[in-house]
């Protein structure tokens, strides 16, 4: 598998995604995953797959010790793995930038300079794919399709690739031609191509156009909780009421328009906070409105919140809100609903195709949205409701599932391979 963030050192939900799927998948016995990331930390649970960074990796030949290399990859990766892949490089790289292993530091994140390390990414999965021993190559979202390409160039072994989101959704329409051509290119590659929601799954057939025979829906899941997140108290307050936004604050979260309903909120009642947790390039936006709407004392921007943070933040949460305009799954309102936080969802996400026991608005209808908000807020049997239903069904969406499904496409796929 060829991925660009895994846990804990995640930037979104293609790092949970990416989690919860791989360790879904190595429930059964005879799946064996190594998973490529452009730059480890160390601290990733590493029980149920191999982890291979794409920084330890050389694509020059360095003649160094083995004390020396197990002194700087030691931490997330056998030295040994260094020096087998090391000679499988193929091409002369001395051109490129590397440092004293041979091997091109990457950012681990999404730097101005993207292009250039999802190129350099692509180069050194020439050296993964030759050394490696695989059936199957699987690349997560379109920064890792040209290395996905490469591998099976290389090795003639099948291509999957995953869509967890296209930058249709990403850019409301306003599509960087660069971005379109590296996904389309790695669609038509593809022998299979997985997408997260029907949904994505449409846009990829009619905008990228793909057979649909060769297009399938598999809808993400939810890790279960882990003991620590079990025993978060949450800090609630009996007065307040909380409503939660927790993403990134970008044109696709669709932030204003929660904004807006809030604002129409707090016209009828003032026992409501609200709070938008997150980052992002529309936040400086987000506060000017804000003021604009007069609701500045009402409302908190804490920040980027990760790992433990978000449950803290979810659980003092009486509402949670996603009121994405294109969300091709959107995992977070999974999670809210897991540790029983009744949840308003946009109708135009994909994971409105799996829940039931939640409300469901056009992320456009900022009426609807504040009536949604103001009756869980005040009625205690909807909020009771939706806070019980919703967990149980979520509970009933498990990962385990989903590796099963992908399992019987790759196994659809190795059949009809020639």
């Amino acid at each position: 598998m060829f991925g660009w963030e895994f846990p804990p050192h995640i930037l979104g939900g293609l790092g949970t995604a990416s989690y919860g799927l791989t360790q879904g998948m190595s429930m059964q016995e005879d799946m064996e995953i190594t998973f490529c990331i452009p730059k480890p930390w160390g601290d990733e649970d590493q029980s149920f797959l191999k982890i291979i960074g794409m920084n330890s990796t050389p694509v020059v030949w360095r003649d160094v010790n083995w004390d020396y290399v197990n002194s700087r990859v030691g931490g997330y990766m056998n030295p040994q793995d260094y020096y087998e892949l090391r000679d499988h490089i193929y091409a002369d790289f001395n051109y490129l930038h590397t440092n004293d292993l041979g091997c091109i530091e990457f950012s681990g994140r999404y730097p101005d300079n993207l292009q250039e390390e999802i190129n350099n990414y692509s180069i050194v999965a020439g050296v993964v794919a030759r050394q490696q021993q695989y059936d199957i190559i699987h690349s997560h979202d379109w920064l890792t399709y040209p290395a996905g390409i490469h591998a099976k160039q290389i090795s003639g072994k099948p291509l999957v690739i995953h869509v967890h989101a296209t930058d249709f959704d990403r850019s409301r329409g306003n599509v960087n031609p660069t971005v379109y051509s590296i996904e389309k290119n790695g669609m038509d590659h593809a022998d299979h191509i997985m997408c997260v929601s029907e949904l994505t799954r449409q846009t990829v057939i009619h905008k990228y156009h793909q057979d649909p025979r060769k297009v399938t829906t598999v809808h993400n899941a939810v890790s279960p909780l882990s003991q620590e997140i079990m025993n978060i108290v949450p800090q609630k307050s009996k007065k307040e009421k909380i409503v939660t936004f927790l993403g990134r604050i970008t044109m696709q979260k669709g932030p204003e328009y929660f904004v807006e309903a809030a604002a129409m909120v707090l016209h009828r009642t003032k026992n409501i906070r609200f709070v938008m947790a997150g980052n992002g390039d529309m936040m400086n936006q987000m506060i000017s409105l804000v003021a604009e709407r007069g609701i500045a004392d009402r409302f908190h921007f804490p920040g980027f919140m990760k790992g433990k943070q978000v449950y803290e933040v979810l659980k003092a949460s009486d509402v949670y809100i996603m009121p994405s305009v294109s969300e091709p799954f959107g995992i977070s309102p999974l999670e809210a609903m897991q540790v029983s936080v009744p949840t308003i969802i946009s109708k135009q996400s994909g994971c409105a195709e799996i829940l039931d026991n939640c409300i469901k608005i056009d992320y456009w209808d900022i009426h609807a949205m504040a009536d949604a908000i103001y009756s869980i807020c005040t009625y205690p049997a909807m909020y009771e409701y939706l806070k019980t239903e919703g967990k149980r069904e979520v509970d009933a969406i498990k990962w385990e599932n989903v590796g099963y499904k992908v399992r019987s496409i790759y196994d659809n796929i190795l059949q009809n391979y020639r």
